[in-house]
C-alpha cells in the first residue's frame, strides 16, 4: 500500500480509501444490495491486511447500521490510532422538524449519534454529505469548528456542491479563524469529468484533498455497458448519472483492460488516481478490493489515457 497526505495536512492515508456504503442491513435505508454484518466484516478484515487504513461510512447509509458494522469491526481488527475514520452528515435520520440539513442542532446532534454508533469517540474526518442552502454557511461553519474543538473529530471536510458554494463555506471559516475542509469528496470518473472545470482547479490551488465517490461510475466501467447487476437493477439514484453515449468510454476501457490482460477496474481507477488523493472504493467482494490495491501499480501510457479521454462529452451537472 502506499501513503498520501491528506491535502496540506499532516495525517497519512491510504491511496485507496474503503466507502462502506456497501456494508448495512439491508432492509434497512434505500440500498437493498448492502452486505450485512457477517458478510462485510472478511472485506474489512481484507482492506486492513491490505494495508488500507482509510474508511469513509455516514450516518445515513443503511440507516446508521453502516457506522454499527464498521465501528465493530474496526474495534477488533485494528488499533483505533492507526485507522483514519470518516463519516458524514446532512441526511434525514428521522422524521419531522430538524430531520436533515447541517444547522448547529443537527451537526451536534448527529455527531454524538455517530460517534455511539461507530463505538468511539472522535472521527478523523467530519464530512457535510452536501451543501445546505436554507442554512447559513456561518451557523455550519461555527457549529463543525466546535465540533472540533471539542475533540469530536479531528478534520472536517466536504461532498459534492458547487465551487462557490465550497469556496463561500471556506472563506467564512478563514474569516472568522474557524476550522476549514481539507477534503472535498466529490463525484468524478471518466463518465463524470464535469469536476475538472472548477472544483479540481479550486482544491488544488487551496491544497484540498479529493476524494472521488463512485470511481467506477456504479460499476459501468468495470463491466461490459449491457450488464447488469442487482445494484444496478435497484439503484435509482445511479440510473440518473450517466447516459447512453458513455458506452465509448466503458468500451475504450476494456479495449485497454485487454491490451493489458488486466480487470477493467484496474484501468479505471489508475487513471483516477492519477488525478485524486484516494478514491472511494465501494466492495462487496474481495475481487473489488484485489483490483483498487493493484491498479496502484499500473501506470498509464499517454496514448492510453488519450484513448480513455477522448470520447467524453460535456454534460449536465449531476451528484449534488
Amino acid at each position: 500500500m502506499r501513503y498520501v497526505k491528506l491535502g496540506s495536512t499532516g495525517l497519512d492515508v491510504s491511496r485507496i480509501c474503503v466507502g462502506c456504503m456497501s456494508f448495512g442491513r439491508s432492509d434497512r435505508g434505500s440500498h437493498e444490495w448492502t452486505l450485512d454484518e457477517e458478510a462485510s466484516r472478511p472485506l474489512i478484515r481484507q482492506a486492513l491486511e491490505a494495508g488500507i487504513n482509510f474508511f469513509d461510512t455516514a450516518n445515513v447509509y443503511s440507516d446508521g447500521t453502516s457506522e454499527e458494522i464498521v465501528g465493530r469491526a474496526l474495534a477488533e481488527y485494528a488499533r483505533r490510532e492507526e485507522i483514519v475514520l470518516a463519516t458524514k452528515v446532512y441526511g434525514a435520520m428521522h422524521e419531522g422538524p430538524n430531520a436533515h440539513g447541517l444547522s448547529r442542532k443537527a451537526i451536534m446532534t448527529e455527531i454524538d449519534s455517530s460517534l455511539r454508533r461507530l463505538g468511539t469517540d472522535y472521527v478523523d474526518l467530519y464530512q457535510i454529505h452536501r451543501f445546505d442552502p436554507d442554512t447559513p454557511v456561518e451557523e455550519t461553519m461555527e457549529a463543525l469548528h466546535d465540533v472540533v474543538r471539542a475533540g469530536k473529530a479531528r478534520y472536517i471536510g466536504a461532498s459534492s456542491m458547487y465551487a462557490w458554494q465550497f469556496s463561500k463555506a471556506q472563506y467564512t471559516a478563514r474569516l472568522n479563524g474557524w476550522t476549514r475542509f481539507v477534503s472535498m469528496q466529490n463525484h468524478y470518473n471518466l463518465l463524470y469529468r464535469e469536476e475538472e472545470r472548477e472544483m479540481l482547479p479550486l482544491c488544488e490551488d487551496q491544497g484540498v484533498a479529493v476524494l472521488p465517490w463512485s470511481p467506477l461510475a456504479r460499476g459501468r466501467l468495470a463491466r461490459e455497458w449491457d450488464t447488469t447487476t442487482e445494484r444496478s437493477r435497484t439503484d435509482q439514484f445511479g440510473s440518473t448519472l450517466y447516459q447512453e453515449g458513455d458506452r465509448d468510454i466503458v468500451e475504450a476501457v476494456g479495449r485497454i483492460a485487454t491490451e493489458r490482460g488486466v480487470p477493467r477496474a484496474q484501468i479505471a481507477l489508475a487513471w483516477l488516481l492519477r488525478r485524486s488523493t484516494a478514491p472511494i472504493v465501494g466492495a462487496t467482494g474481495p475481487r473489488h478490493l484485489e483490483d483498487a490495491v493493484a491498479a496502484l501499480d499500473i501506470d498509464l501510457t499517454d496514448e492510453e489515457t488519450e484513448n480513455l479521454e477522448r470520447p467524453y462529452t460535456p454534460r449536465a451537472i449531476s451528484g449534488h
